[in-house]
């Protein structure tokens, strides 16, 4: 197996002495200064998908902070020009303490709670997507007691099948998410909100799942709704995100710019006179980090596979676990080595299912010590992490011109019971 293809690490990845720099830093290093495992994120490679969003889908394109979110990431996309998507009040209250305007946050959520509504109406989020009948009573009985009546989006499921896992398509009919387009209930959304006096409709929602790499998926999706939206006369048509990115060898994902021009024509093609807005979340952040484990044990089992444990495992990436999602490895001290053997590396958790990567080629001098690394791990590690097993969650570091920035520090063992009551 050849070295880990250079398009599959951050985009400032260099090679000095065989080690690995992304953003002037050295893995390495910051393996020893952190500690491991560590999420490390080339800032620069963030910044730039959040311009080229924001170039391709003009102001208002909002980052899905479902992908990854902390108060640092918070602020970098709202400075970056973008909006913020959230999708619980959790991320509504990060937004809002990083300093994101709340004019600039969209609220998703298929079950906001009474609560979570008055929060989100007493901030003034600029834009709510509806997602059940359920929640235009929520909303008519808050605005009724007072709140001032906010501007939404009805969330349509336009019965669009993406090329995705089951549990990340969002778009087909059978969906937890949103009104049916097939069923009337997108219309009567539409004619409820319409006669309200509780909300203002501003727009059509629709999302048809995660990590779609055909662009022809969102123009289906485009074609589809436009015999709906175009005689509504609204403002806005968000498609959501869900552009797919490259995460193993020989996979290739739509740039933003790609994905947008796609999306464009087809709103053009289907007399869509609506600003088309989109929520890309994975695509911004999943390929500027990679990270950073350390080996501990080798298991060879003669005539069946050898195991290779690290110091992390679905607590920092549950995503092999509950999708089988593919990811490479390397080692951080040789990145451009062969990586001739195959090996399955596995986390510390009680859970025989606790595979990071399944078949993974290595180089044939890694052992136990060695500094191990995952790349395209931006999107939903840090954000689907747990204590599983008490786990302590990891650092994450940003880093850009030679500096390291801390931006969450690792859990100490304190922090696990500091709940307890």
């Amino acid at each position: 197996m050849n070295a880990i293809p250079r398009s599959l690490l951050p985009d400032s990845a260099e090679a000095h002495d065989g080690r690995l720099f992304v953003g002037g830093v050295d893995t390495i290093e910051l393996a020893a200064e952190y500690g491991t495992p560590l999420f490390v994120y080339d800032e620069e490679q963030i910044r730039s998908r959040c311009r080229e969003a924001v170039s391709a889908f003009g102001d208002g394109v909002a980052y899905a902070a479902k992908a990854f979110l902390t108060t640092a990431m918070a602020r970098l996309v709202s400075e970056e020009g973008m909006h913020l998507d959230v999708a619980t009040s959790g991320e509504l209250f990060v937004a809002l303490n990083a300093g994101v305007p709340a004019e600039r946050i969209v609220h998703h959520g298929n079950n906001k709670t009474v609560p979570e509504l008055a929060m989100t109406l007493e901030a003034g989020t600029g834009r709510i997507v509806v997602d059940s009948f359920d929640e235009i009573d929520r909303i008519e009985g808050l605005v009724a007691d007072g709140a001032a009546p906010p501007k939404v989006l009805v969330r349509v499921t336009p019965g669009i099948e993406a090329h995705t896992h089951e549990y990340l398509q969002t778009g087909i009919a059978d969906s937890k998410f949103g009104f049916g387009l097939a069923t009337g209930d997108a219309a009567a959304a539409v004619v409820r909100i319409r006669e309200s006096e509780a909300m203002g409709l501003v727009g059509i929602h629709a999302h048809i799942g995660s990590q779609v790499y055909d662009v022809e998926s969102f123009r289906k999706a485009v074609e589809t709704l436009a015999g709906f939206v175009n005689p509504l006369d609204l403002p806005e048509l968000s498609i959501g995100g869900g552009l797919g990115v490259a995460y193993v060898t020989g996979e290739e994902a739509p740039s933003i710019t790609e994905w947008a021009e796609s999306v464009h024509e087809a709103a053009a093609d289907a007399g869509v006179t609506a600003r088309v807005l989109a929520e890309p979340g994975r695509a911004i952040v999943a390929g500027a980090a990679v990270t950073l484990y350390t080996v501990g044990t080798v298991k060879e089992i003669p005539g069946l596979r050898t195991y290779v444990s690290v110091d992390g495992g679905m607590s920092d990436n549950p995503r092999p676990s509950l999708y089988g999602s593919g990811y490479e490895a390397f080692l951080p001290r040789s990145v451009d080595a062969e990586r001739p053997n195959h090996v399955r590396i596995v986390g510390s958790h009680c859970e025989s299912g606790d595979i990071i990567v399944a078949d993974a080629a290595v180089p044939d001098d890694l052992t136990v010590g060695d500094v191990l690394a995952t790349p395209v791990t931006g999107a939903y590690g840090h954000s689907m992490g747990s204590n599983y097993n008490m786990f302590r969650r990891p650092a994450v570091v940003f880093v850009r011109n030679g500096t390291a920035h801390l931006v969450v520090r690792r859990e100490t063992h304190e922090d696990l019971i500091r709940r307890d009551a």
